[in-house]
């Protein structure tokens, strides 16, 4: 990985054992958020068999994709539109189209209420079958960084393994088009914003745009290797480590030249806790110089009060 001068986002590589790059990883999300993990497990066969399906279905006419647009239920399934997200406090939507799959969970779970079932498109036969399987490489993946950053914080390093049991967590398909003369003044890709969830883990940031904001208040470019994962802490552990790691804004600018008349694409997978886990500030870091403590708040609830600000709810 290439690193900005003033930038030192730290990159390991997840063949080690957690408590070897524990200090590491949790160092660079304490200082900028984010992470650069390799060797992370999920085979490149997969990764490109994903990729190529992920364009297959949004080459699909338009009225073929939002026939799986499902109104109302906040983005959670199926298909999202190009222009229909908006950062947090932003004026104009970003320039994207997603797809979302979730959890699924066999008929009478306890948790099945807060989680709708998949939609799948009939028109790529192989889409359920790549998505499933890499929905559960991704949290295989997760788990693994979540072990390092329990170790970190103080805690048993299986102590996360019951806090996303059954999560809701959800893998989104990233669609970014060329950049067309009638895209609203101001917009861009993917705005500044901060993710809802525990971590999300992204493939496709090897392209460039993905920028972070750091604690300075300056914009710096997140680079990473081909083949390798870009982790970030998101608002959720952000809150219950109370702020000791930071949930960091970060954007997708728009790119220049030739670049502008290229699709990008990408697949972040949004680990979160279980609906009903209590966000309660860790005792650990409660005690900590800096710490910022908030009152508790489920993890089902801080979600949709998230999703109600970038008009997701």
């Amino acid at each position: 990985m290439t690193d900005t001068p003033t930038t030192n986002i730290a990159s390991v590589s997840l063949a080690q054992a957690p408590q070897d790059i524990a200090e590491e990883l949790g160092r660079s999300f304490a200082e900028y958020g984010f992470a650069v993990v390799r060797n992370h497990g999920i085979p490149q066969e997969l990764i490109e068999r994903a990729e190529e399906t992920s364009k297959a279905f949004f080459a699909l006419p338009e009225e073929t994709k939002r026939a799986y647009h499902l109104a109302g239920k906040g983005g959670a399934r199926g298909y999202t539109p190009f222009g229909t997200e908006k950062a947090k406090d932003a004026d104009v939507f970003d320039l994207k189209e997603f797809w979302h799959i979730g959890r699924d969970l066999p008929e009478g779970h306890s948790l099945a209420e807060f989680m709708a079932p998949n939609i799948w498109p009939t028109e790529i036969a192989e889409f359920r079958e790549t998505f499933s399987e890499l929905y559960a490489a991704f949290e295989e993946t997760g788990l693994r960084v979540l072990q390092a950053i329990a170790l970190h914080l103080g805690l048993p390093q299986d102590y996360f393994a019951a806090t996303v049991e059954d999560g809701n967590s959800v893998m989104r398909l990233l669609h970014y088009p060329p950049l067309g003369p009638d895209a609203p003044e101001g917009a861009i890709r993917a705005a500044a914003h901060g993710d809802i969830n525990t971590i999300t883990l992204l493939l496709g940031a090897e392209e460039a745009g993905l920028e972070l904001l750091t604690k300075a208040g300056e914009w710096h470019p997140v680079y990473a290797e081909e083949g390798s994962i870009v982790i970030n802490v998101g608002d959720m552990l952000e809150r219950l480590t109370a702020g000791i790691l930071r949930s960091t804004t970060h954007r997708v600018v728009n790119p220049k030249g030739a670049g502008a008349q290229r699709s990008r694409y990408s697949m972040p997978f949004f680990l979160h806790f279980r609906p009903d886990f209590l966000i309660d500030p860790l005792d650990s870091c409660v005690d900590q110089e800096g710490a910022k403590p908030e009152k508790p708040i489920s993890s089902h609830d801080f979600l949709l009060q998230r999703l109600r600000e970038i008009n997701l709810a």
